[in-house]
């Protein structure tokens, strides 16, 4: 009986029998700041390199959706290589007012450890989020073999993708013009950065000009800040890559490794000029060119057959109010303060004067709990009332507050699922608002943060080994990049993860 068993397991197709797993030498990540899905098409016949080789050799997904809200960088960082939404993984937002410490921190401060490199600063760490992450699962299966290394301009940009247990995470001081990092992560920088920062690549743009603005002659913190609204910041990402490939020998071990990377760059300028700009154009063409740099790099040192690359991004942006109204379409500014200001006042006619609001942010409120009790009142009453009078204000669409977000007790639409996904019963605030399309909270420029698909709609690519290339136009999340890569490297799923695996686009192997 043993003898027929071994025979017809041996007889068994290829693909229904145990086979070796066909690992990547290089897992790279590539998150592209606000970088919205019509970049990919309104732009594609001018893509040459980079973008051009994701889109014609990569598994490319159409109708990619960020499921949650508030539509961040923060936010969209902690999902990718996890699943999880923030209701889960407690990054709520960018920044958020503490209840427990009773100040506003942002998705990475970390006052136990301190920032190495530069001229300090608020420390940093992965420590507020609460799941575990590709490169975290990574570490566990393989006995802390696999190298998990993230860069970014943003700390969060750094720091969340990369996870707990990664070898290091740095980001761009513009207050040094070096690349940082913390003690979360080590003693001391590693030699090999600080060679890189002694070589003030920084310096090298001063008088550079992009799009008729020209960066100062002198290598001082305003030269340092100018980058990153421009390419030059993207190319110091892509520089210190190459160089912690290099330095780490990433790809090129007896284990497969993670690159994280976040081109802020992107981010900047499209705040400043909006998604119509011709500057938005050329950055987005000038990170097609600087993929090709790296790609061309990774196959010098590695050879992309061993490299799996997958490419999104954390948010999209909205229009300029002035270029919408151009084309007879809605949208416009709030007044500056208007919420609190509305709020505050309600509050204070009805239940009498104080500090009603103690956060900061104009989209989502924290109320004075001391004070409610203070006054004796019921919680869910008073913020029924914040809610009420935010509600009355013009182009508020909704108004969410704590009590309808716990108990369920909302309109059942894909908006306020992806509010609910949003929201941590912990971490969150008391009152939510969203406003109608296309108003922003913004007093110039343009911003992000909706439910919207202008905000919510990202590119999603993959490609390499294990990837079947193609188009893909069903509905697809963002948090399904995690669960996907955990099944192509043979791993865990992260904790949190509320994804499904990208089964479409796998090889047999």
């Amino acid at each position: 009986m043993k003898r027929l068993l071994t025979l017809l397991f041996a007889l068994l197709p290829l693909s229904a029998a145990a086979q070796p797993v066909i690992r990547p030498k290089l897992v790279l990540f590539v998150a592209v700041d606000q970088f919205r899905y019509d970049y990919v098409t309104r732009f594609r016949a001018k893509y040459k390199e980079g973008l051009d080789l994701l889109l014609t050799k990569g598994a490319v997904f159409t109708n990619a959706q960020l499921l949650h809200f508030p539509t961040v960088t923060a936010v969209g960082h902690s999902v990718f290589l996890s699943g999880a939404f923030p209701s889960v993984s407690g990054i709520i937002a960018n920044d958020w007012y503490d209840r427990a410490s009773g100040k506003s921190v942002t998705s990475v401060s970390d006052d136990t450890v301190s920032i190495l490199g530069g001229r300090g600063g608020l420390g940093a760490s992965p420590r507020r989020l609460l799941v575990s992450t590709i490169g975290d699962e990574m570490k566990a299966a393989y006995e802390g073999r696999p190298k998990v290394i993230g860069i970014s301009l943003k700390d969060r940009g750094a720091i969340l993708a990369a996870g707990h247990s990664a070898d290091g995470a740095y980001w761009f001081d513009s207050k040094s013009g070096s690349f940082v990092s913390s003690t979360y992560y080590f003693p001391d920088l590693p030699g090999w950065v600080k060679s890189y920062n002694a070589s003030r690549p920084a310096d090298c743009y001063r008088e550079a000009e992009w799009m008729g603005k020209k960066m100062p002659g002198e290598a001082t913190e305003k030269l340092f800040s100018m980058l990153q609204s421009s390419p030059f910041g993207n190319e110091l990402i892509e520089e210190f890559a190459e160089r912690a490939v290099q330095s780490e020998a990433l790809g090129q071990r007896d284990a497969t490794d993670l690159l994280v990377l976040s081109f802020s760059s992107n981010d900047y300028v499209g705040h400043d000029a909006g998604p119509d700009a011709p500057e938005v154009r050329e950055i987005c063409l000038h990170t097609d060119r600087l993929l090709g740099k790296l790609f061309r790099f990774l196959d010098s040192r590695i050879g992309m057959r061993d490299v799996l690359a997958v490419l999104t991004s954390d948010h999209g942006v909205a229009p300029l109010p002035e270029a919408n109204a151009a084309r007879k379409m809605p949208g416009g500014r709030m007044p500056l303060g208007i919420v609190r200001q509305t709020v505050e006042k309600a509050l204070a006619q009805k239940y009498g004067e104080g500090r009603w609001i103690v956060s900061p942010s104009e989209h989502s409120l924290t109320l004075n709990q001391d004070l409610i009790r203070e006054k004796k009142l019921n919680e869910a009453e008073v913020h029924q009332a914040a809610a009420q009078a935010a509600l009355e204000i013009p182009h508020v669409y909704r108004v969410y507050t704590r009590e309808q977000l716990v108990t369920g007790r909302f309109t059942p639409d894909e908006v306020s699922r992806r509010v609910m996904n949003g929201f941590h019963p912990v971490r969150s605030a008391d009152v939510y608002l969203l406003l109608e399309p296309y108003w922003i909270f913004s007093a110039r420029g343009t911003t992000h943060g909706t439910a919207f698909s202008y905000d919510a709609h990202v590119p999603l690519i993959f490609m390499g080994p294990g990837v079947r290339p193609g188009s893909f136009h069903d509905p697809t999340a963002v948090n399904d990049i995690a669960p996907t890569l955990a099944t192509i490297l043979g791993i865990e799923t992260p904790s949190g993860s509320a994804g499904r695996v990208l089964s479409q686009i796998l090889t047999e192997r």
